[in-house]
């Protein structure tokens, strides 16, 4: 993949916009809510498939060298048998799936960009929650049954991550048509 300067900073700016949202979180049980999707959203949302989904990878792959930007003050390659890191990989799946779908239009409507944030958090924790239910299961040694998983990995965190598609989607319409204007 050829890439710019310009899109490299992007990418590189999101991957921190997303490393900041780790930081505001509230703990609540196996895994904490975070501002980390707003940021993986906005990704795909203005940058497209292609540099979202790179500026997650990078983000994921910085965590993994040891820099403690995941949830928590976390990173490492020990954080790979952690309950959240499927949530990380998702990020990166979910940014491109988001971005694919709201590139598809050169004024991108609330709607569309709803749409596309909302396929992005499914496919999020498509990812998430079977992850957590296999590391509780053969990594720590804690057989949940799937049921739980779906509720401390997911029912938890619907009311905020619709939230946060809400917003992405709002912000996507604002920012999307001055992003066109300065870089025509």
């Amino acid at each position: 993949m050829k890439i710019n300067t310009k899109q490299m900073i992007l990418a590189a700016l999101f991957a921190a916009l997303t490393a900041a949202g780790a930081f505001i979180q509230i703990p609540l049980g196996t895994v904490p809510i975070t501002l980390q999707f707003l940021f993986t959203a906005l990704a795909g949302v203005l940058l497209g498939a292609r540099l979202g989904a790179l500026s997650q990878l990078i983000y994921v792959i910085i965590g993994l060298m040891g820099v403690p930007v995941f949830a928590g003050g976390t990173g490492g390659i020990s954080t790979i048998t952690s309950k959240s890191f499927g949530y990380l990989l998702g990020f990166i799946l979910g940014s491109y799936v988001i971005g694919k779908i709201a590139e598809g239009s050169t004024r991108p409507s609330f709607i569309r960009l709803f749409a596309a944030t909302l396929v992005g958090i499914a496919v999020i924790y498509a990812i998430g929650v079977p992850y957590l239910f296999l590391i509780s299961k053969y990594v720590i040694g804690k057989a949940i049954p799937f049921n739980l998983a779906l509720k401390f990995g997911f029912y938890v965190f619907i009311p905020g991550d619709l939230l946060k598609c809400i917003l992405a989607a709002a912000l996507g319409v604002k920012i999307i048509p001055r992003i066109q204007q300065v870089f025509a």
